[in-house]
């Protein structure tokens, strides 16, 4: 696993920068079950002893702590039979057995095992729990193979070396503008897109040989939707309701149905996929399964369009079935399209409900990312509120970050708008077991499972994970996952900026920054530069000490963009410079950024510019930073000058290296150099003016007549 888990890591997904992601299970009845189960919890400990020993928090971060840690490119999960989830809830013993042999190597109390899995899952989010025995009831090719394992996220469970090509609908496009689902135009969007992906199959390329051959014989697809929370929600329907579950398993219904009845329909013509036959009875069966779950399905009013729809889609699947086999042996799943969900402008991904009104995603290069939930109005206006007080409730949530409190909003309309964690200001959340309700109301619909996270609190215990997998189970699901809030010290969304999240403690400091205001009269330094032929000012307003404040950029007309951008900026450097971030620290992250307009200026101090905002931080280091610093920078010292006036600024040092300024300039060093600060400056002080590389973007040095890039090798056009 430790192997696997490097290779991974090293290899990535994506190529670069996102870690990579697999599946790694293990049977409950395995011998090395126990010391599976603990080995993620046990890294997740050493991770958060790096984090208070100052190592960066991030995922991403070459160095930090979760990148020296093992098991963090794997979701780790435990293959569970009805017979080990029976001795849990009866209290039996537990046999692990020899995978040759199957003799008998240790007996626990399942209970035991059980709640090392629970106590794990609190610790770290691993394992999950997948539900072998229920797996294997809805497998409609049993006759072919087992279904040993999942997809990373677990929403493609199916035969081994299988591939599935996936494909998922944004469920608002179906939404007319009175608000209702056009189920004509979902069964029509269905029917081209099953058919597109079925042409794919036999037209793509594979991985391995062995998934080739499977992909061609069994033809396995993966349809799918986005934004199930956010139409409910503009619906006027709580996720965590009977009506909202009633309505999503209708519309996960018809998205199935239609599909296999268009499979049988290409079955027609172009014959059933070749494992069919062999598997005929144990398909229909599922089949059959599945339409008589649609016909269990209740109704009311607002649900009986799609719950009719769903029956007669899957009277017709089945049917067709019967008559021409079907040409693919899974049609559906649940994947979490959480980065095509962003392209798509879906509110909510896949199955899952918000995570909050209001909500902030961490990006990979670093940066926050504020989301606001646009599908509220909606909402709001079919519950029947007015455009005025439509426009008052929005403008609370963008301010307070949450609904509750809201003028005019009626508290029987609140629960329309739970989500998935509790808001910081706010107390109202999606309770655990709404979302496997939700789960366990889609699951009789979909040929595979879905990746579906269980949102639990970060007050919540134990034994509240163990009684929300026993309850899965209980209901039917295939797979589970559960996340509590804060349990990784790095999450990719969050419901606040807060980084931390615990009180503080009897006997700490809370250490908070504190805004250091300029008086209403201040002395400043206003400076002319002009870089290629763009002329500007800047002025910076000086504390009582002579130490920058504030910042003023001046160029170009008033109301340009280029003017409005730098005046933004500007606000946004005098509002860190009065909250204490150390003017060094700035000039090393913004120093030597690369974008038009750059060039020549008049300053010898700064020869060259490679932006404004170079410019703007060089200039500051040489007025405001002591000589190594500035050299740090790329300043060329003049000639030492007269003693300045008493009132003139004194260049104040921060002694305090930030370590990720040093990160940066050991990028721009030659990969093979041992990392020593003196030569990593060196290489970065020399080329103040030297251009990125057009191959990779690293900063290159001088050969010769022309550059060479010491990342990538690539010149810059040397014979």
């Amino acid at each position: 696993m430790k192997g696997y888990d490097s290779f991974a890591g090293s290899i990535k997904s994506g190529g670069t920068t996102r870690r990579a992601a697999k599946m790694v299970l293990l049977n409950a009845d395995h011998p090395d079950i126990l010391e599976f189960i603990r080995c993620k919890a046990e890294e997740e400990k050493k991770a958060w002893a790096l984090i208070d020993a100052g190592y960066n928090v991030g995922f991403n971060v070459a160095g930090g702590a979760y990148d020296s840690v093992q098991f963090q490119n794997a979701n780790n999960s435990v293959r569970v039979s009805d017979a080990f989830m029976q001795a849990v809830d009866n209290d039996k013993k537990w046999e692990t057995k020899a995978v040759v042999d199957g003799r008998v190597i240790d007996t626990y109390k399942a209970r035991d095992l059980w709640h090392e899995i629970a106590d794990a899952t609190w610790i770290c989010g691993d394992p999950g729990l997948q539900f072998d025995t229920t797996i294997q009831d809805w497998n409609v090719v049993p006759n072919t193979g087992r279904i040993n394992a999942t997809n990373p996220c677990s929403e493609f469970v199916f035969l081994d070396d299988t591939a599935c090509n996936l494909l998922s609908l944004n469920l608002m496009k179906f939404q007319t503008e009175d608000g209702k689902f056009d189920v004509e135009r979902y069964r029509h969007a269905i029917d081209i897109c099953f058919t597109g992906q079925e042409i794919i199959v036999s037209n793509a390329s594979y991985p391995t040989p062995a998934i080739a051959k499977n992909s061609e014989a069994l033809r396995p697809l993966g349809l799918g939707y986005a934004n199930l929370g956010a139409l409910l929600m503009s619906m006027g329907l709580a996720y965590d309701s009977e009506e909202g579950g009633r309505f999503a398993g209708a519309l996960t219904a018809i998205m199935t149905g239609r599909a296999f009845a268009q499979s049988a329909r290409m079955a027609q013509v172009k014959g059933p996929f070749s494992e069919f036959a062999k598997n005929r009875q144990p398909m229909l069966r599922v089949m059959e399964k599945h339409r008589q779950a649609a016909h269990q399905l209740s109704t009311s009013p607002e649900s009986a369009e799609v719950v009719d729809a769903a029956r007669e889609t899957w009277d017709e699947a089945v049917k067709l079935g019967r008559a021409h086999g079907y040409r693919n042996a899974q049609a559906t799943v649940l994947a979490p399209t959480g980065t095509i969900g962003l392209m798509m402008d879906c509110d909510t991904t896949g199955i899952e409900p918000d995570l909050a009104l209001v909500k902030y995603k961490k990006l990979v290069g670093g940066g926050l990312l504020k989301i606001v939930n646009t599908t509220v109005p909606a909402a709001l206006r079919k519950l029947g509120y007015d455009e005025l007080k439509v426009k008052e409730i929005v403008e609370y949530i963008d301010e307070n970050d949450t609904i509750e409190g809201a003028p005019h909003l009626m508290d029987e309309h609140l629960k329309v708008f739970d989500c998935a964690f509790k808001p910081v200001n706010g107390a109202r959340s999606i309770a655990p077991m709404g979302h496997v309700r939700m789960m366990a109301a889609v699951q009789p619909f979909i040929s595979g499972s879905m990746s579906k996270t269980v949102n639990l609190p970060t007050e919540a215990t134990v034994e509240d994970i163990q009684q929300t997998y026993m309850e899965s189970w209980r209901l039917g699901l295939k797979c589970i996952a559960i996340y509590r809030d804060g349990c990784k010290r790095s999450q990719p969304l969050s419901t606040s900026l807060d980084k931390e999240k615990k009180a503080t403690a009897p006997g700490e400091v809370e250490y908070r920054a504190l805004r250091r205001k300029l008086p209403d009269e201040r002395k400043a330094i206003t400076h002319k530069f002009d870089i290629q032929g763009h002329e500007g000012y800047l002025t910076v307003g000086l504390f009582d000490d002579g130490t920058p404040g504030e910042l003023f950029v001046t160029m170009a007309k008033e109301g340009s963009t280029i003017s409005g951008l730098m005046d933004a900026f500007a606000t946004q450097t005098s509002y860190a410079l009065q909250f204490g971030v150390p003017l060094k620290f700035m000039v090393d992250k913004f120093s030597h950024m690369r974008f038009e307009p750059s060039g020549f200026t008049k300053n010898k101090e700064i020869p060259i510019a490679k932006s404004i905002v170079d410019y703007i931080f060089r200039w500051m280091a040489s007025h405001f930073l002591p000589v190594e610093d500035q050299d740090e920078a790329g300043v060329v010292r003049r000639e030492p000058a007269p003693a300045e006036p008493s009132s003139a600024p004194t260049r104040v040092a921060d002694n305090a290296r930030p370590a990720a300024s040093q990160t940066e300039l050991k990028v721009i060093a030659h990969p093979t150099t041992n990392g020593n600060g003196g030569s990593v400056q060196k290489i970065a002080f020399i080329n103040t003016d030297a251009p990125a590389c057009p191959d990779c973007g690293a900063i290159t040095v001088r050969s010769g007549s022309c550059y060479k890039c010491l990342n990538c090798g690539a010149t810059t056009g040397c014979s």
